[in-house]
């Protein structure tokens, strides 16, 4: 986020809570319980967001060196992204184009190619065919034409996107608008890697990605853990294309009052929450990074899997930085999981409950509005009359 805008948010964050306000859509909001619940919308943002793409897969800092890889399934599309020799991206499916067997599983550092654990295809960094055993009994299938298939990827703003499908678009620019700006501001490049854990819940993707979309519930749920240390039912909102931005303020932020705006440092007084479109929360803290990515798990619609990983402005090099990591990684799973997630799975039981047909977003809510106008124009239907 630029130097301008912070200021520009600040005043708007601290004349909310001289006045309890908050950023308000124009209207009410009708949204139907069916798109949390409802097999066919299901099945087609499966195949829209989770196989056509492209994906946040998480920061740079996931692959840091040349030779690292990691392999990504949660689509459901098995995926190889590489660091490359020159430090550019590059994905492939993790697929051997003998007989399909993976070539690769989890993380690996410094690797200098792969090979498939059932016949001993290798492949190099670039995605190459270098060596399978008894070549001359495959002297019509060419090498050139027998590399792993290619995935669109890209890393922008120390970001990495990709495509599960092969051959198709990407434009990451694009997709992201003046976000790109506010993204940059933030030089995520250097951050590190700190550590990764994965959940798995009965409830929509979508409900996942709705815990982070408002500060209504904040003094409420939130009462006795994150309401001492943020403002409740304050945010400002942001739309940017379909992803979205939303601030929080600290308690601390009343602090500036007493400050010159030119020592204002709204990242340190606030929490700063973007959606980039469709299901990933990169939650800017202070003095860490959150990303948290949500996915549908299993062929219904009421199970949801995700990773969320903890980024650091520096390595991890001492006990004292390890625990104090430790700490933050650990409220920020116990908030949501023991919290926000078991209300959520409450809801999701709930809508089959016949109670109502739609459910509804506040004025107080904007972040909710924009989030499911933009999943539903993207899957082609009408919103609620």
């Amino acid at each position: 986020m630029e130097r301008q805008d912070q200021i520009a948010e600040s005043k708007q964050l601290l004349a909310h809570i001289a006045q309890r306000t908050t950023a308000l859509a124009d209207d009410v909001y009708r949204h139907n319980v069916s798109d949390y619940t409802c097999p066919n919308q299901a099945a087609r943002e499966r195949d829209i967001f989770f196989r056509k793409g492209p994906i946040n897969v998480g920061l740079g800092s996931l692959l840091p060196n040349p030779g690292d890889s990691l392999t990504h399934d949660w689509t459901g599309v098995p995926i190889l992204i590489v660091r490359q020799a020159d430090r550019s991206l590059r994905a492939f499916l993790n697929v051997c184009r003998h007989r399909g067997a993976r070539i690769a599983e989890g993380s690996s550092a410094a690797t200098q190619s792969f090979s498939c654990p059932y016949h001993g295809w290798t492949y190099g960094l670039d995605g190459r065919l270098v060596s399978r055993p008894q070549d001359r009994a495959f002297c019509a299938t060419g090498k050139d034409a027998s590399g792993l298939r290619a995935l669109p990827a890209a890393e922008r703003h120390g970001l990495i996107w990709v495509c599960p499908t092969p051959d198709a678009a990407i434009d990451i620019d694009a997709a992201l608008g003046d976000l790109g700006r506010d993204l940059a501001g933030y030089r995520l490049a250097g951050y590190h890697h700190y550590e990764t854990r994965v959940l798995r819940k009965p409830i929509n993707w979508k409900v996942a990605v709705d815990t982070f979309l408002e500060a209504y519930h904040i003094g409420v749920l939130h009462a006795q853990t994150l309401g001492s240390i943020l403002h409740p039912n304050i945010f400002s909102f942001r739309p940017f294309e379909r992803n979205l931005r939303l601030i929080g303020p600290r308690r601390s932020i009343d602090t500036l009052r007493e400050q010159p705006e030119e020592k204002w440092d709204l990242i340190t007084h606030s929490v700063v929450i973007y959606i980039l479109f469709p299901n990933t929360v990169l939650i800017l803290q202070g003095d860490h990074v959150e990303t948290w990515h949500m996915f549908p798990a299993g062929n219904g619609t009421d199970e949801s899997a995700m990773y969320i990983s903890l980024y650091t402005p520096e390595p991890a090099l001492t006990d004292s930085a390890r625990r104090h990591w430790d700490r933050n990684m650990d409220l920020a799973i116990a908030v949501v999981e023991k919290e926000d997630f078991v209300v959520g799975a409450g809801i999701q039981r709930g809508f089959y409950s016949g109670a109502q047909d739609h459910i509804t977003f506040g004025r107080n809510e904007p972040g909710l509005q924009h989030f499911h106008r933009s999943i539903k124009q993207a899957l082609g239907l009408a919103e609620t009359a």
